[in-house]
């Protein structure tokens, strides 16, 4: 079984098809703005989902954990997720303020990793986001049970129709705990794979002063 999963990954694919170009020179002089560049690019390339994001954080124990988010906005301030306080990413964010987001647009080979402090923002602006989200979100969200165990998928089921039922009643109603996040960049690096592995890496690197200063890596 090890020598036939040994195989299989070796014998996949990768960096198939056109590959853009990518000339760190004409980056712009912030990372939100080279971002802002290559999100519709990917968007016009048929990318699936290319606002989907790798959330890793850590705990007080140091340990880390990750999964996918959505991105609900980015600016000069930060990327923007949003988050439960009762959930293992709230925990961690709570004991470690720290994240870092990653995005992989396989399509062109591109990947994005950004790294920094994780801020709230106001209780408002948190508000309007939840009460953005799709009805079937928000009832999902009202069970403020993320990550517990479960008896069965009917005892979800149950719960979340009766989670819509309560937004029926209450259309304007908030999850407590629902915290908009932003991740305010101490780092963001942009990668451009080459299929001879000559890869392009720009990192930015944020400043003292406010400015960005931007550095080629070796792949």
């Amino acid at each position: 079984m090890a020598d036939e999963m040994r195989q299989l990954l070796r014998g996949l694919d990768v960096f198939v098809g056109d590959i853009p170009n990518f000339d760190p020179e004409e980056a712009p002089d912030s990372p939100a703005e080279l971002f802002a560049e290559w999100l519709p690019h990917a968007v016009r390339a048929g990318v699936r989902e290319p606002h989907a994001m790798t959330v890793s954080t850590a705990g007080a124990d140091g340990n880390p954990t990750a999964r996918v988010l959505i991105l609900k906005d980015v600016g000069p301030e930060g990327w923007q997720f949003a988050s439960n306080d009762g959930s293992v990413k709230g925990q961690n964010l709570a004991e470690r303020p720290y994240a870092a987001l990653t995005f992989y647009w396989p399509t062109l080979a591109r990947q994005v990793r950004v790294r920094g402090p994780v801020v709230r923002e106001s209780a408002e602006a948190a508000a309007a986001d939840f009460l953005a989200r799709g009805a079937g979100a928000r009832a999902e969200s009202l069970l403020g049970r993320q990550s517990q165990p479960l008896g069965d998928l009917a005892e979800r089921d149950s719960a979340v129709k009766e989670a819509q039922a309560r937004l029926d009643q209450e259309p304007e109603l908030v999850a407590p705990g629902w915290q908009l996040l932003t991740v305010r960049p101490e780092s963001v690096e942009f990668w451009q794979g080459d299929k001879e592995r000559r890869h392009t890496r720009l990192r930015y690197l944020a400043g003292a002063d406010g400015e960005w200063r931007k550095q080629l890596l070796w792949p």
